[in-house]
């Protein structure tokens, strides 16, 4: 679920709805700029939710990070029941920016909310009754679940899965490296998406405006200050 309104906070005391911070920033940047950002945008999906839980490698956190990031998804959580997470600024190459992560202390919180927000819980876990990547449907809003690089996904987990997947494997080996199955796991929701929606967006007009205000924001360094300056001359209502 898009997780931002209309008016977005520019510093504990301000908020400023977005429509105002698209005028006010928009001309600061490079029509280049502003024309990636809106292709950027135009093309988010947020209706799937890309869930680590308990990794113990904080570069494979960056890596599915990046991987979510290039190809399109916004909505990343991760569930913090080891020590606390903190992005790879080497492997993540900015995607950290351009992600919205929402961070979780227990798993039972997490999937409350996401089921609360219609989300179907997708775990990657092999067992007699986990089916093929391939054979789920990712057209509506799903969760996927990738556990820790030892254990996969805590018994919590799987317990509250509506289904339990894997990527089929030809080898002697039975399972991927974290970042490569989630790699291939997004590439393959991207394209199951596209087939069945023909587009792996899911954000409507308004909640494009906001994400371009929002990605405004963090492009111009000075964009704060400057909404902030012009605030306190009266230029700009909150």
């Amino acid at each position: 679920m898009f997780p931002y309104g209309p008016e977005l906070e520019i510093n504990p005391h301000l908020r400023v709805h977005y429509e105002k911070v698209l005028q006010h920033i928009g001309p600061l940047l490079t029509d280049e700029r502003r024309q990636k950002i809106e292709r950027i945008v135009s093309l988010r999906n947020f209706d799937t939710a890309v869930v680590l839980e308990s990794i113990y490698d904080r570069g494979n956190v960056s890596a599915v990070m990046r991987s979510a990031e290039g190809l399109g998804f916004g909505n990343f959580h991760v569930i913090e029941t080891q020590e606390k997470f903190k992005e790879s600024a080497r492997v993540t190459q900015g995607a950290d920016k351009w992600v919205e992560v929402k961070k979780w202390k227990q798993t039972v919180d997490c999937v409350k909310s996401l089921k609360q927000q219609g989300y179907k819980i997708c775990v990657t876990h092999l067992d007699e009754k986990s089916k093929p990547l391939h054979d789920i449907d990712f057209s509506g809003k799903v969760a996927l679940v990738l556990g820790n690089e030892k254990d996969g996904v805590s018994p919590e987990m799987i317990a509250a899965a509506d289904e339990r997947i894997i990527i089929p494997m030809t080898g002697f080996v039975q399972s991927f490296n974290i970042s490569v199955a989630g790699a291939l796991s997004l590439y393959h929701i991207s394209q199951d998406r596209l087939k069945k929606l023909g587009s792996n967006a899911s954000l409507n007009e308004t909640e494009q405006g906001i994400l371009r205000a929002l990605y405004y924001l963090r492009t111009q360094d000075s964009a704060h200050q400057y909404l902030e300056e012009l605030f306190a001359r009266g230029a700009l209502k909150a």
